[in-house]
C-alpha cells in the first residue's frame, strides 16, 4: 500500500470488498481450506502503510529551525542524525526537502507543502496526549464572550468553575458582541440582546441594565439628569440608549447633544470615561469593581434596559459533558447570588 496513487487506493478498496465477499460465499459452503490464504488477502488491504514517524519528526523540527543543529538538540539527538532521518524521507519521497546552505538551510516548496500537514498533526497528537495525561480526558471547552461580560462578570467567578472541574480546559474569547460561532469553532458564545439569533439556542442569564456611570470629579457636578446636558456622552453602536434613559428620566433628548466617539464595546467606553472623556452609559452589575473603589460613581439611581446576557449554542451542535457541566455551574451561580436587579423605569 505504499506510495500508492488514487486509483491504486481505489482498486485496492474493490479488492478488499470482492475479498470479503469471496470468503462469505466460501464461509457458506463450508470450504475452510481457502479461509486463511482469504483472510490475508483482507489483512494485506486492512494493514496501514509504513509512516517513518523517525523521519517526519526530524523533517518538522529542522524546517521549523531551519536547522540540522537546532533540530538535533530539540529531539535529543545528534546533527548526524537528523540528517540521516532527512535523506532518508527524500529518498522515500523522491524530492528535495531542504536546499542546503553553507549557514543553514532553506525549505523546498515540496516542503513548504508537506511542513504544514504534519505540524498539524504533531500538535493534534501532543494535544491529545497532554488531555489523557493522569488518567482522565481532559475536555476542551471553546466559548466566546462579550468582552464587557467576560471582564467584568465571568472572569472573577471562572476560577471556581476551574476548581470544580479541574479536567475541563477552558478557551476563552472575547468580542464585541459580533460573532461566528461556526466559524470559530465555539461551543458557547455569550451574547447581549433579544434572544433572537438565527440557528441558534439561547438560554436567557440575566438582564444588565444600563445606567449613568463617570468619575468622580464628573459625578459632583451633576444634581439633576438635566445636568447631563453640558456634558460630553459617551456612546455605543446602539443609537437609542442615551435617548432611552433620557426618556426614562422624563427629559426630551436633542439630537445634536448625541455627537461625539462611538464605541464598539463598553470595556473600551468606560476607559475613555475613567480617563474623564466623558459620561458613560454602561451596565454598573459588570462595573462593581470600579464602583466599590470608587473610581467612578453613579450619580443617578436611575436605569434603562436595552436587553440581557444569553449563553447561546448552535441547534447543530450535540452537547458535550464539558458544555453541560459549564451550562449547570452558570446558572447555579447565578440562582446562588441572587442577582437583584434594579427596577426599571
Amino acid at each position: 500500500m505504499k506510495g500508492l496513487s488514487c486509483n491504486a487506493r481505489r482498486q485496492s478498496r474493490v479488492g478488499f470488498v470482492a475479498a470479503y465477499k469471496k470468503i462469505e460465499i466460501m464461509n457458506l459452503c463450508c470450504k475452510p481450506c481457502y479461509f486463511d490464504a482469504d483472510i490475508n488477502l483482507i489483512w494485506s488491504y486492512m494493514v496501514r502503510p509504513y509512516l517513518p514517524l523517525n523521519a517526519l519528526r526530524a523533517f518538522e523540527a529542522s524546517a521549523r529551525h531551519l536547522s540540522f543543529t537546532r533540530a538535533a538538540i530539540e529531539l535529543n539527538v545528534t546533527q548526524a542524525a537528523v540528517s540521516h532521518q532527512v535523506k532518508v524521507l527524500e529518498n522515500r519521497l523522491n524530492v528535495m526537502l531542504f536546499k542546503r546552505l553553507p549557514r543553514g538551510l532553506m525549505i523546498t516548496a515540496e516542503g513548504e507543502a508537506l511542513l504544514p500537514v504534519l505540524r498539524d498533526s504533531f500538535d493534534r497528537m501532543a494535544d491529545m496526549l497532554e488531555r489523557l495525561e493522569g488518567g482522565h480526558v481532559r475536555e476542551i471547552l471553546m466559548i466566546g464572550a462579550v468582552g464587557t461580560f467576560a471582564v467584568g462578570w465571568l472572569l472573577p467567578r471562572l476560577p471556581d468553575f476551574q476548581q470544580q472541574y479541574p479536567f475541563i480546559d477552558v478557551r476563552l474569547s472575547t468580542n464585541n458582541n459580533r460573532v461566528d460561532m461556526a466559524a470559530e469553532g465555539l461551543d458557547y458564545a455569550i451574547r447581549f440582546g433579544n434572544g433572537a439569533w438565527h440557528s441558534i439556542e439561547a438560554m436567557r442569564l440575566f438582564e444588565a441594565p444600563l445606567s449613568v456611570l463617570c468619575i468622580p470629579k464628573i459625578a459632583d457636578r451633576l444634581r439633576e439628569p438635566s445636568d447631563l446636558m453640558n456634558q460630553t456622552l459617551l456612546r455605543s453602536y446602539r443609537e437609542d440608549e442615551w435617548s432611552n434613559w433620557f426618556a426614562a428620566a422624563g427629559i426630551a433628548c436633542p439630537a445634536p447633544l448625541l455627537k461625539g466617539i462611538v464605541f464598539d464595546s463598553s470595556l473600551a467606553m468606560m476607559e475613555a470615561a475613567l480617563q474623564g472623556a466623558g459620561v458613560a452609559l454602561s451596565p454598573p452589575l459588570m462595573f462593581s469593581r470600579q464602583l466599590s473603589t470608587g473610581a467612578i460613581k453613579q450619580p443617578f439611581d436611575l436605569y434603562t434596559s436595552m436587553g440581557s446576557y444569553w449563553l447561546t449554542s448552535l441547534k447543530s451542535r450535540s452537547s458535550t459533558p464539558a458544555m453541560e457541566a459549564f451550562r449547570d455551574w452558570l446558572f447555579s451561580v447565578i440562582n446562588e447570588e441572587h442577582l437583584e436587579l434594579p427596577q426599571i423605569s
